[in-house]
């Protein structure tokens, strides 16, 4: 075995470990002061790690890539795409938290580096090729996460999300430990190869109901119905960053990594997938749509938003295709847009005292007395409901079309009547902003990192977004392409 070339096709996780095990040290060493600068370190980390994918990802040597440690973990362009999205939403997160947590004195050194650890476990995700590799990399990821989701520790409600994320993410994770214990004793392999190249064929009800708890573990991490209880009250607990965080990177990674054990280890029993995932993802499209309405909390409402998106995204999948995880991958990228534009736009909602606001009436007349935020806050409700000629909509259009040249329309239809359900509540918001009585809760306290990039984001999902099309669409293609 050539471990130079196993080194170098994981030296985007390598980047990350030390740099987080160095930035340890300078957080022990520094204590409580040291915030700001490791933020910066972390922030430079994941830029060298995001360069690395890049270079995977745009060199033609690389798009099929290769094996690494003897077939545990594989880099090509699909794994080199998600790390990019997950990378770039991990440094956007970090860019809005130390504002964010020095309101209350909260900002700690640890948060950038268990940002960095979460990150390093969902690169490992993304390029898994055998089950252990998908289970360490999980488990760093949540491990992360759990502390991440209770970081405010003088917050009930952020110790009450961390709990619960930890008791539920435990019981998903034993799940997906017993069907890879089941998938294992019949294909005699945990390498996704050998497992598709065994289980061919009619199953029998061991390896099925193996397949069956792998998928429902992976529903569970990408918060998919009926395995998705934990979101709206994680999403809503946690502070408001690490909840932008929860709705982006760990998104990407999770569905990448649902997406890659599907086609390499269970592509062989495609009828067996196809009706878990189409049920799944209408019923995450409609349960989203119909639970979101009576949210009062604009929190909660995001992550009902979050369950219908990864419902369509999901519709990409259920196609089998190359075309349909091109579509997926597409979408991804417009889903991570609008998710962070979204949540950076609700971190600006602060009373005069500097305190977090999250109820939708104290949203009621923001045109008036922060007209930029209202514009950017419609621009992203409007995009995430899909709605014409913003970028949300060709994200839609690319998983309806991919279902329907795959012979699912029945799928695309009732996929299509569904989202004109979800796009109520996100109208309704817009409509609380422009022409419900002023609240005059929010104040401005506008910051220039926030708004620049609420802006930036707000002009990539409006019609500008689709100059990016020539651009992103063949890159897309050719990562989709490398599972087929």
């Amino acid at each position: 075995m050539d471990y130079t070339i196993s080194l170098i096709f994981t030296m985007p996780e390598i980047i990350l470990t030390v740099s987080s095990l160095l930035l340890l040290l300078v957080a022990a060493y520094g204590g409580v002061k040291s915030a700001n600068i490791v933020t910066l370190l972390s922030i430079l980390a994941l830029a060298g790690s995001s360069l690395m994918a890049l270079v995977f990802l745009t060199n033609p040597s690389y798009e099929f890539g290769g094996d690494a440690f003897g077939g545990l973990y594989r880099m090509d362009a699909f794994g080199s795409f998600a790390k990019l999205l997950i990378y770039f939403a991990a440094i956007v997160s970090l860019m809005v938290a130390p504002r964010f947590f020095n309101a209350g004195g909260e900002y700690r050194p640890e948060y950038p580096v268990l940002i960095i650890f979460a990150a390093i476990g969902m690169g490992m995700m993304v390029s898994a090729a055998d089950m252990l590799t998908l289970y360490v990399g999980l488990e760093l990821n949540s491990l992360s996460a759990y502390v991440l989701a209770s970081f405010i520790r003088n917050d009930e409600r952020s110790a009450e999300a961390g709990l619960k994320y930890f008791v539920l993410g435990a019981l998903a994770s034993g799940m997906l430990l017993f069907g890879i214990s089941l998938v294992y004793g019949f294909a005699g392999s945990t390498s996704f190869s050998v497992i598709g190249d065994t289980l061919t064929g009619d199953l029998s009800t061991g390896p099925l109901i193996g397949v069956v708890l792998v998928l429902a573990g992976l529903a569970f991490k990408i918060s998919a119905v009926p395995f998705h209880m934990w979101t709206p009250d994680v999403y809503e607990g946690a502070p408001t960053p690490v909840t932008a965080f929860f709705a982006s990177a760990p998104k990407v990674a999770a569905i990448a990594l649902t997406v890659r054990v599907i086609i390499d280890a269970f592509g062989g029993q495609t009828s067996t997938w196809q009706q878990i995932i189409v049920f799944v993802a209408l019923a995450s499209i409609v349960l989203g749509a119909v639970a979101a309405i009576g949210q009062q909390n604009i929190k909660r409402l995001l992550a009902y938003s979050s369950i219908n998106n990864v419902g369509f995204l999901l519709i990409g999948l259920a196609a089998g295709t190359a075309q349909g995880v091109s579509a997926m991958l597409f979408y991804l990228v417009i889903y991570v847009l609008m998710t962070l534009g979204s949540f950076i736009c609700v971190m600006e909602m602060r009373d005069k005292d500097g305190k977090p606001l999250e109820s939708l009436s104290s949203l009621a007349g923001l045109s008036q007395t922060r007209p930029g935020l209202a514009a950017a806050f419609a621009v992203f409700m409007f995009s995430l409901a899909g709605i014409p000629p913003l970028f949300g909509f060709w994200g839609k259009f690319l998983v309806f079309d991919a279902a329907v040249a795959a012979g699912m329309l029945p799928l695309a239809v009732i996929g299509i009547a569904a989202s004109v359900i979800g796009a109520f509540y996100y109208i309704k918001v817009v409509k609380i902003i422009y022409f419900d009585e002023p609240a005059n809760e929010i104040v401005a306290t506008g910051n220039k990192t926030e708004n620049g990039l609420i802006a930036l984001m707000a002009v990539a999902v409006s019609p500008l977004g689709y100059l990016a099309i020539p651009a992103l669409a063949p890159v897309t293609s050719a990562a989709a392409r490398v599972l087929f």
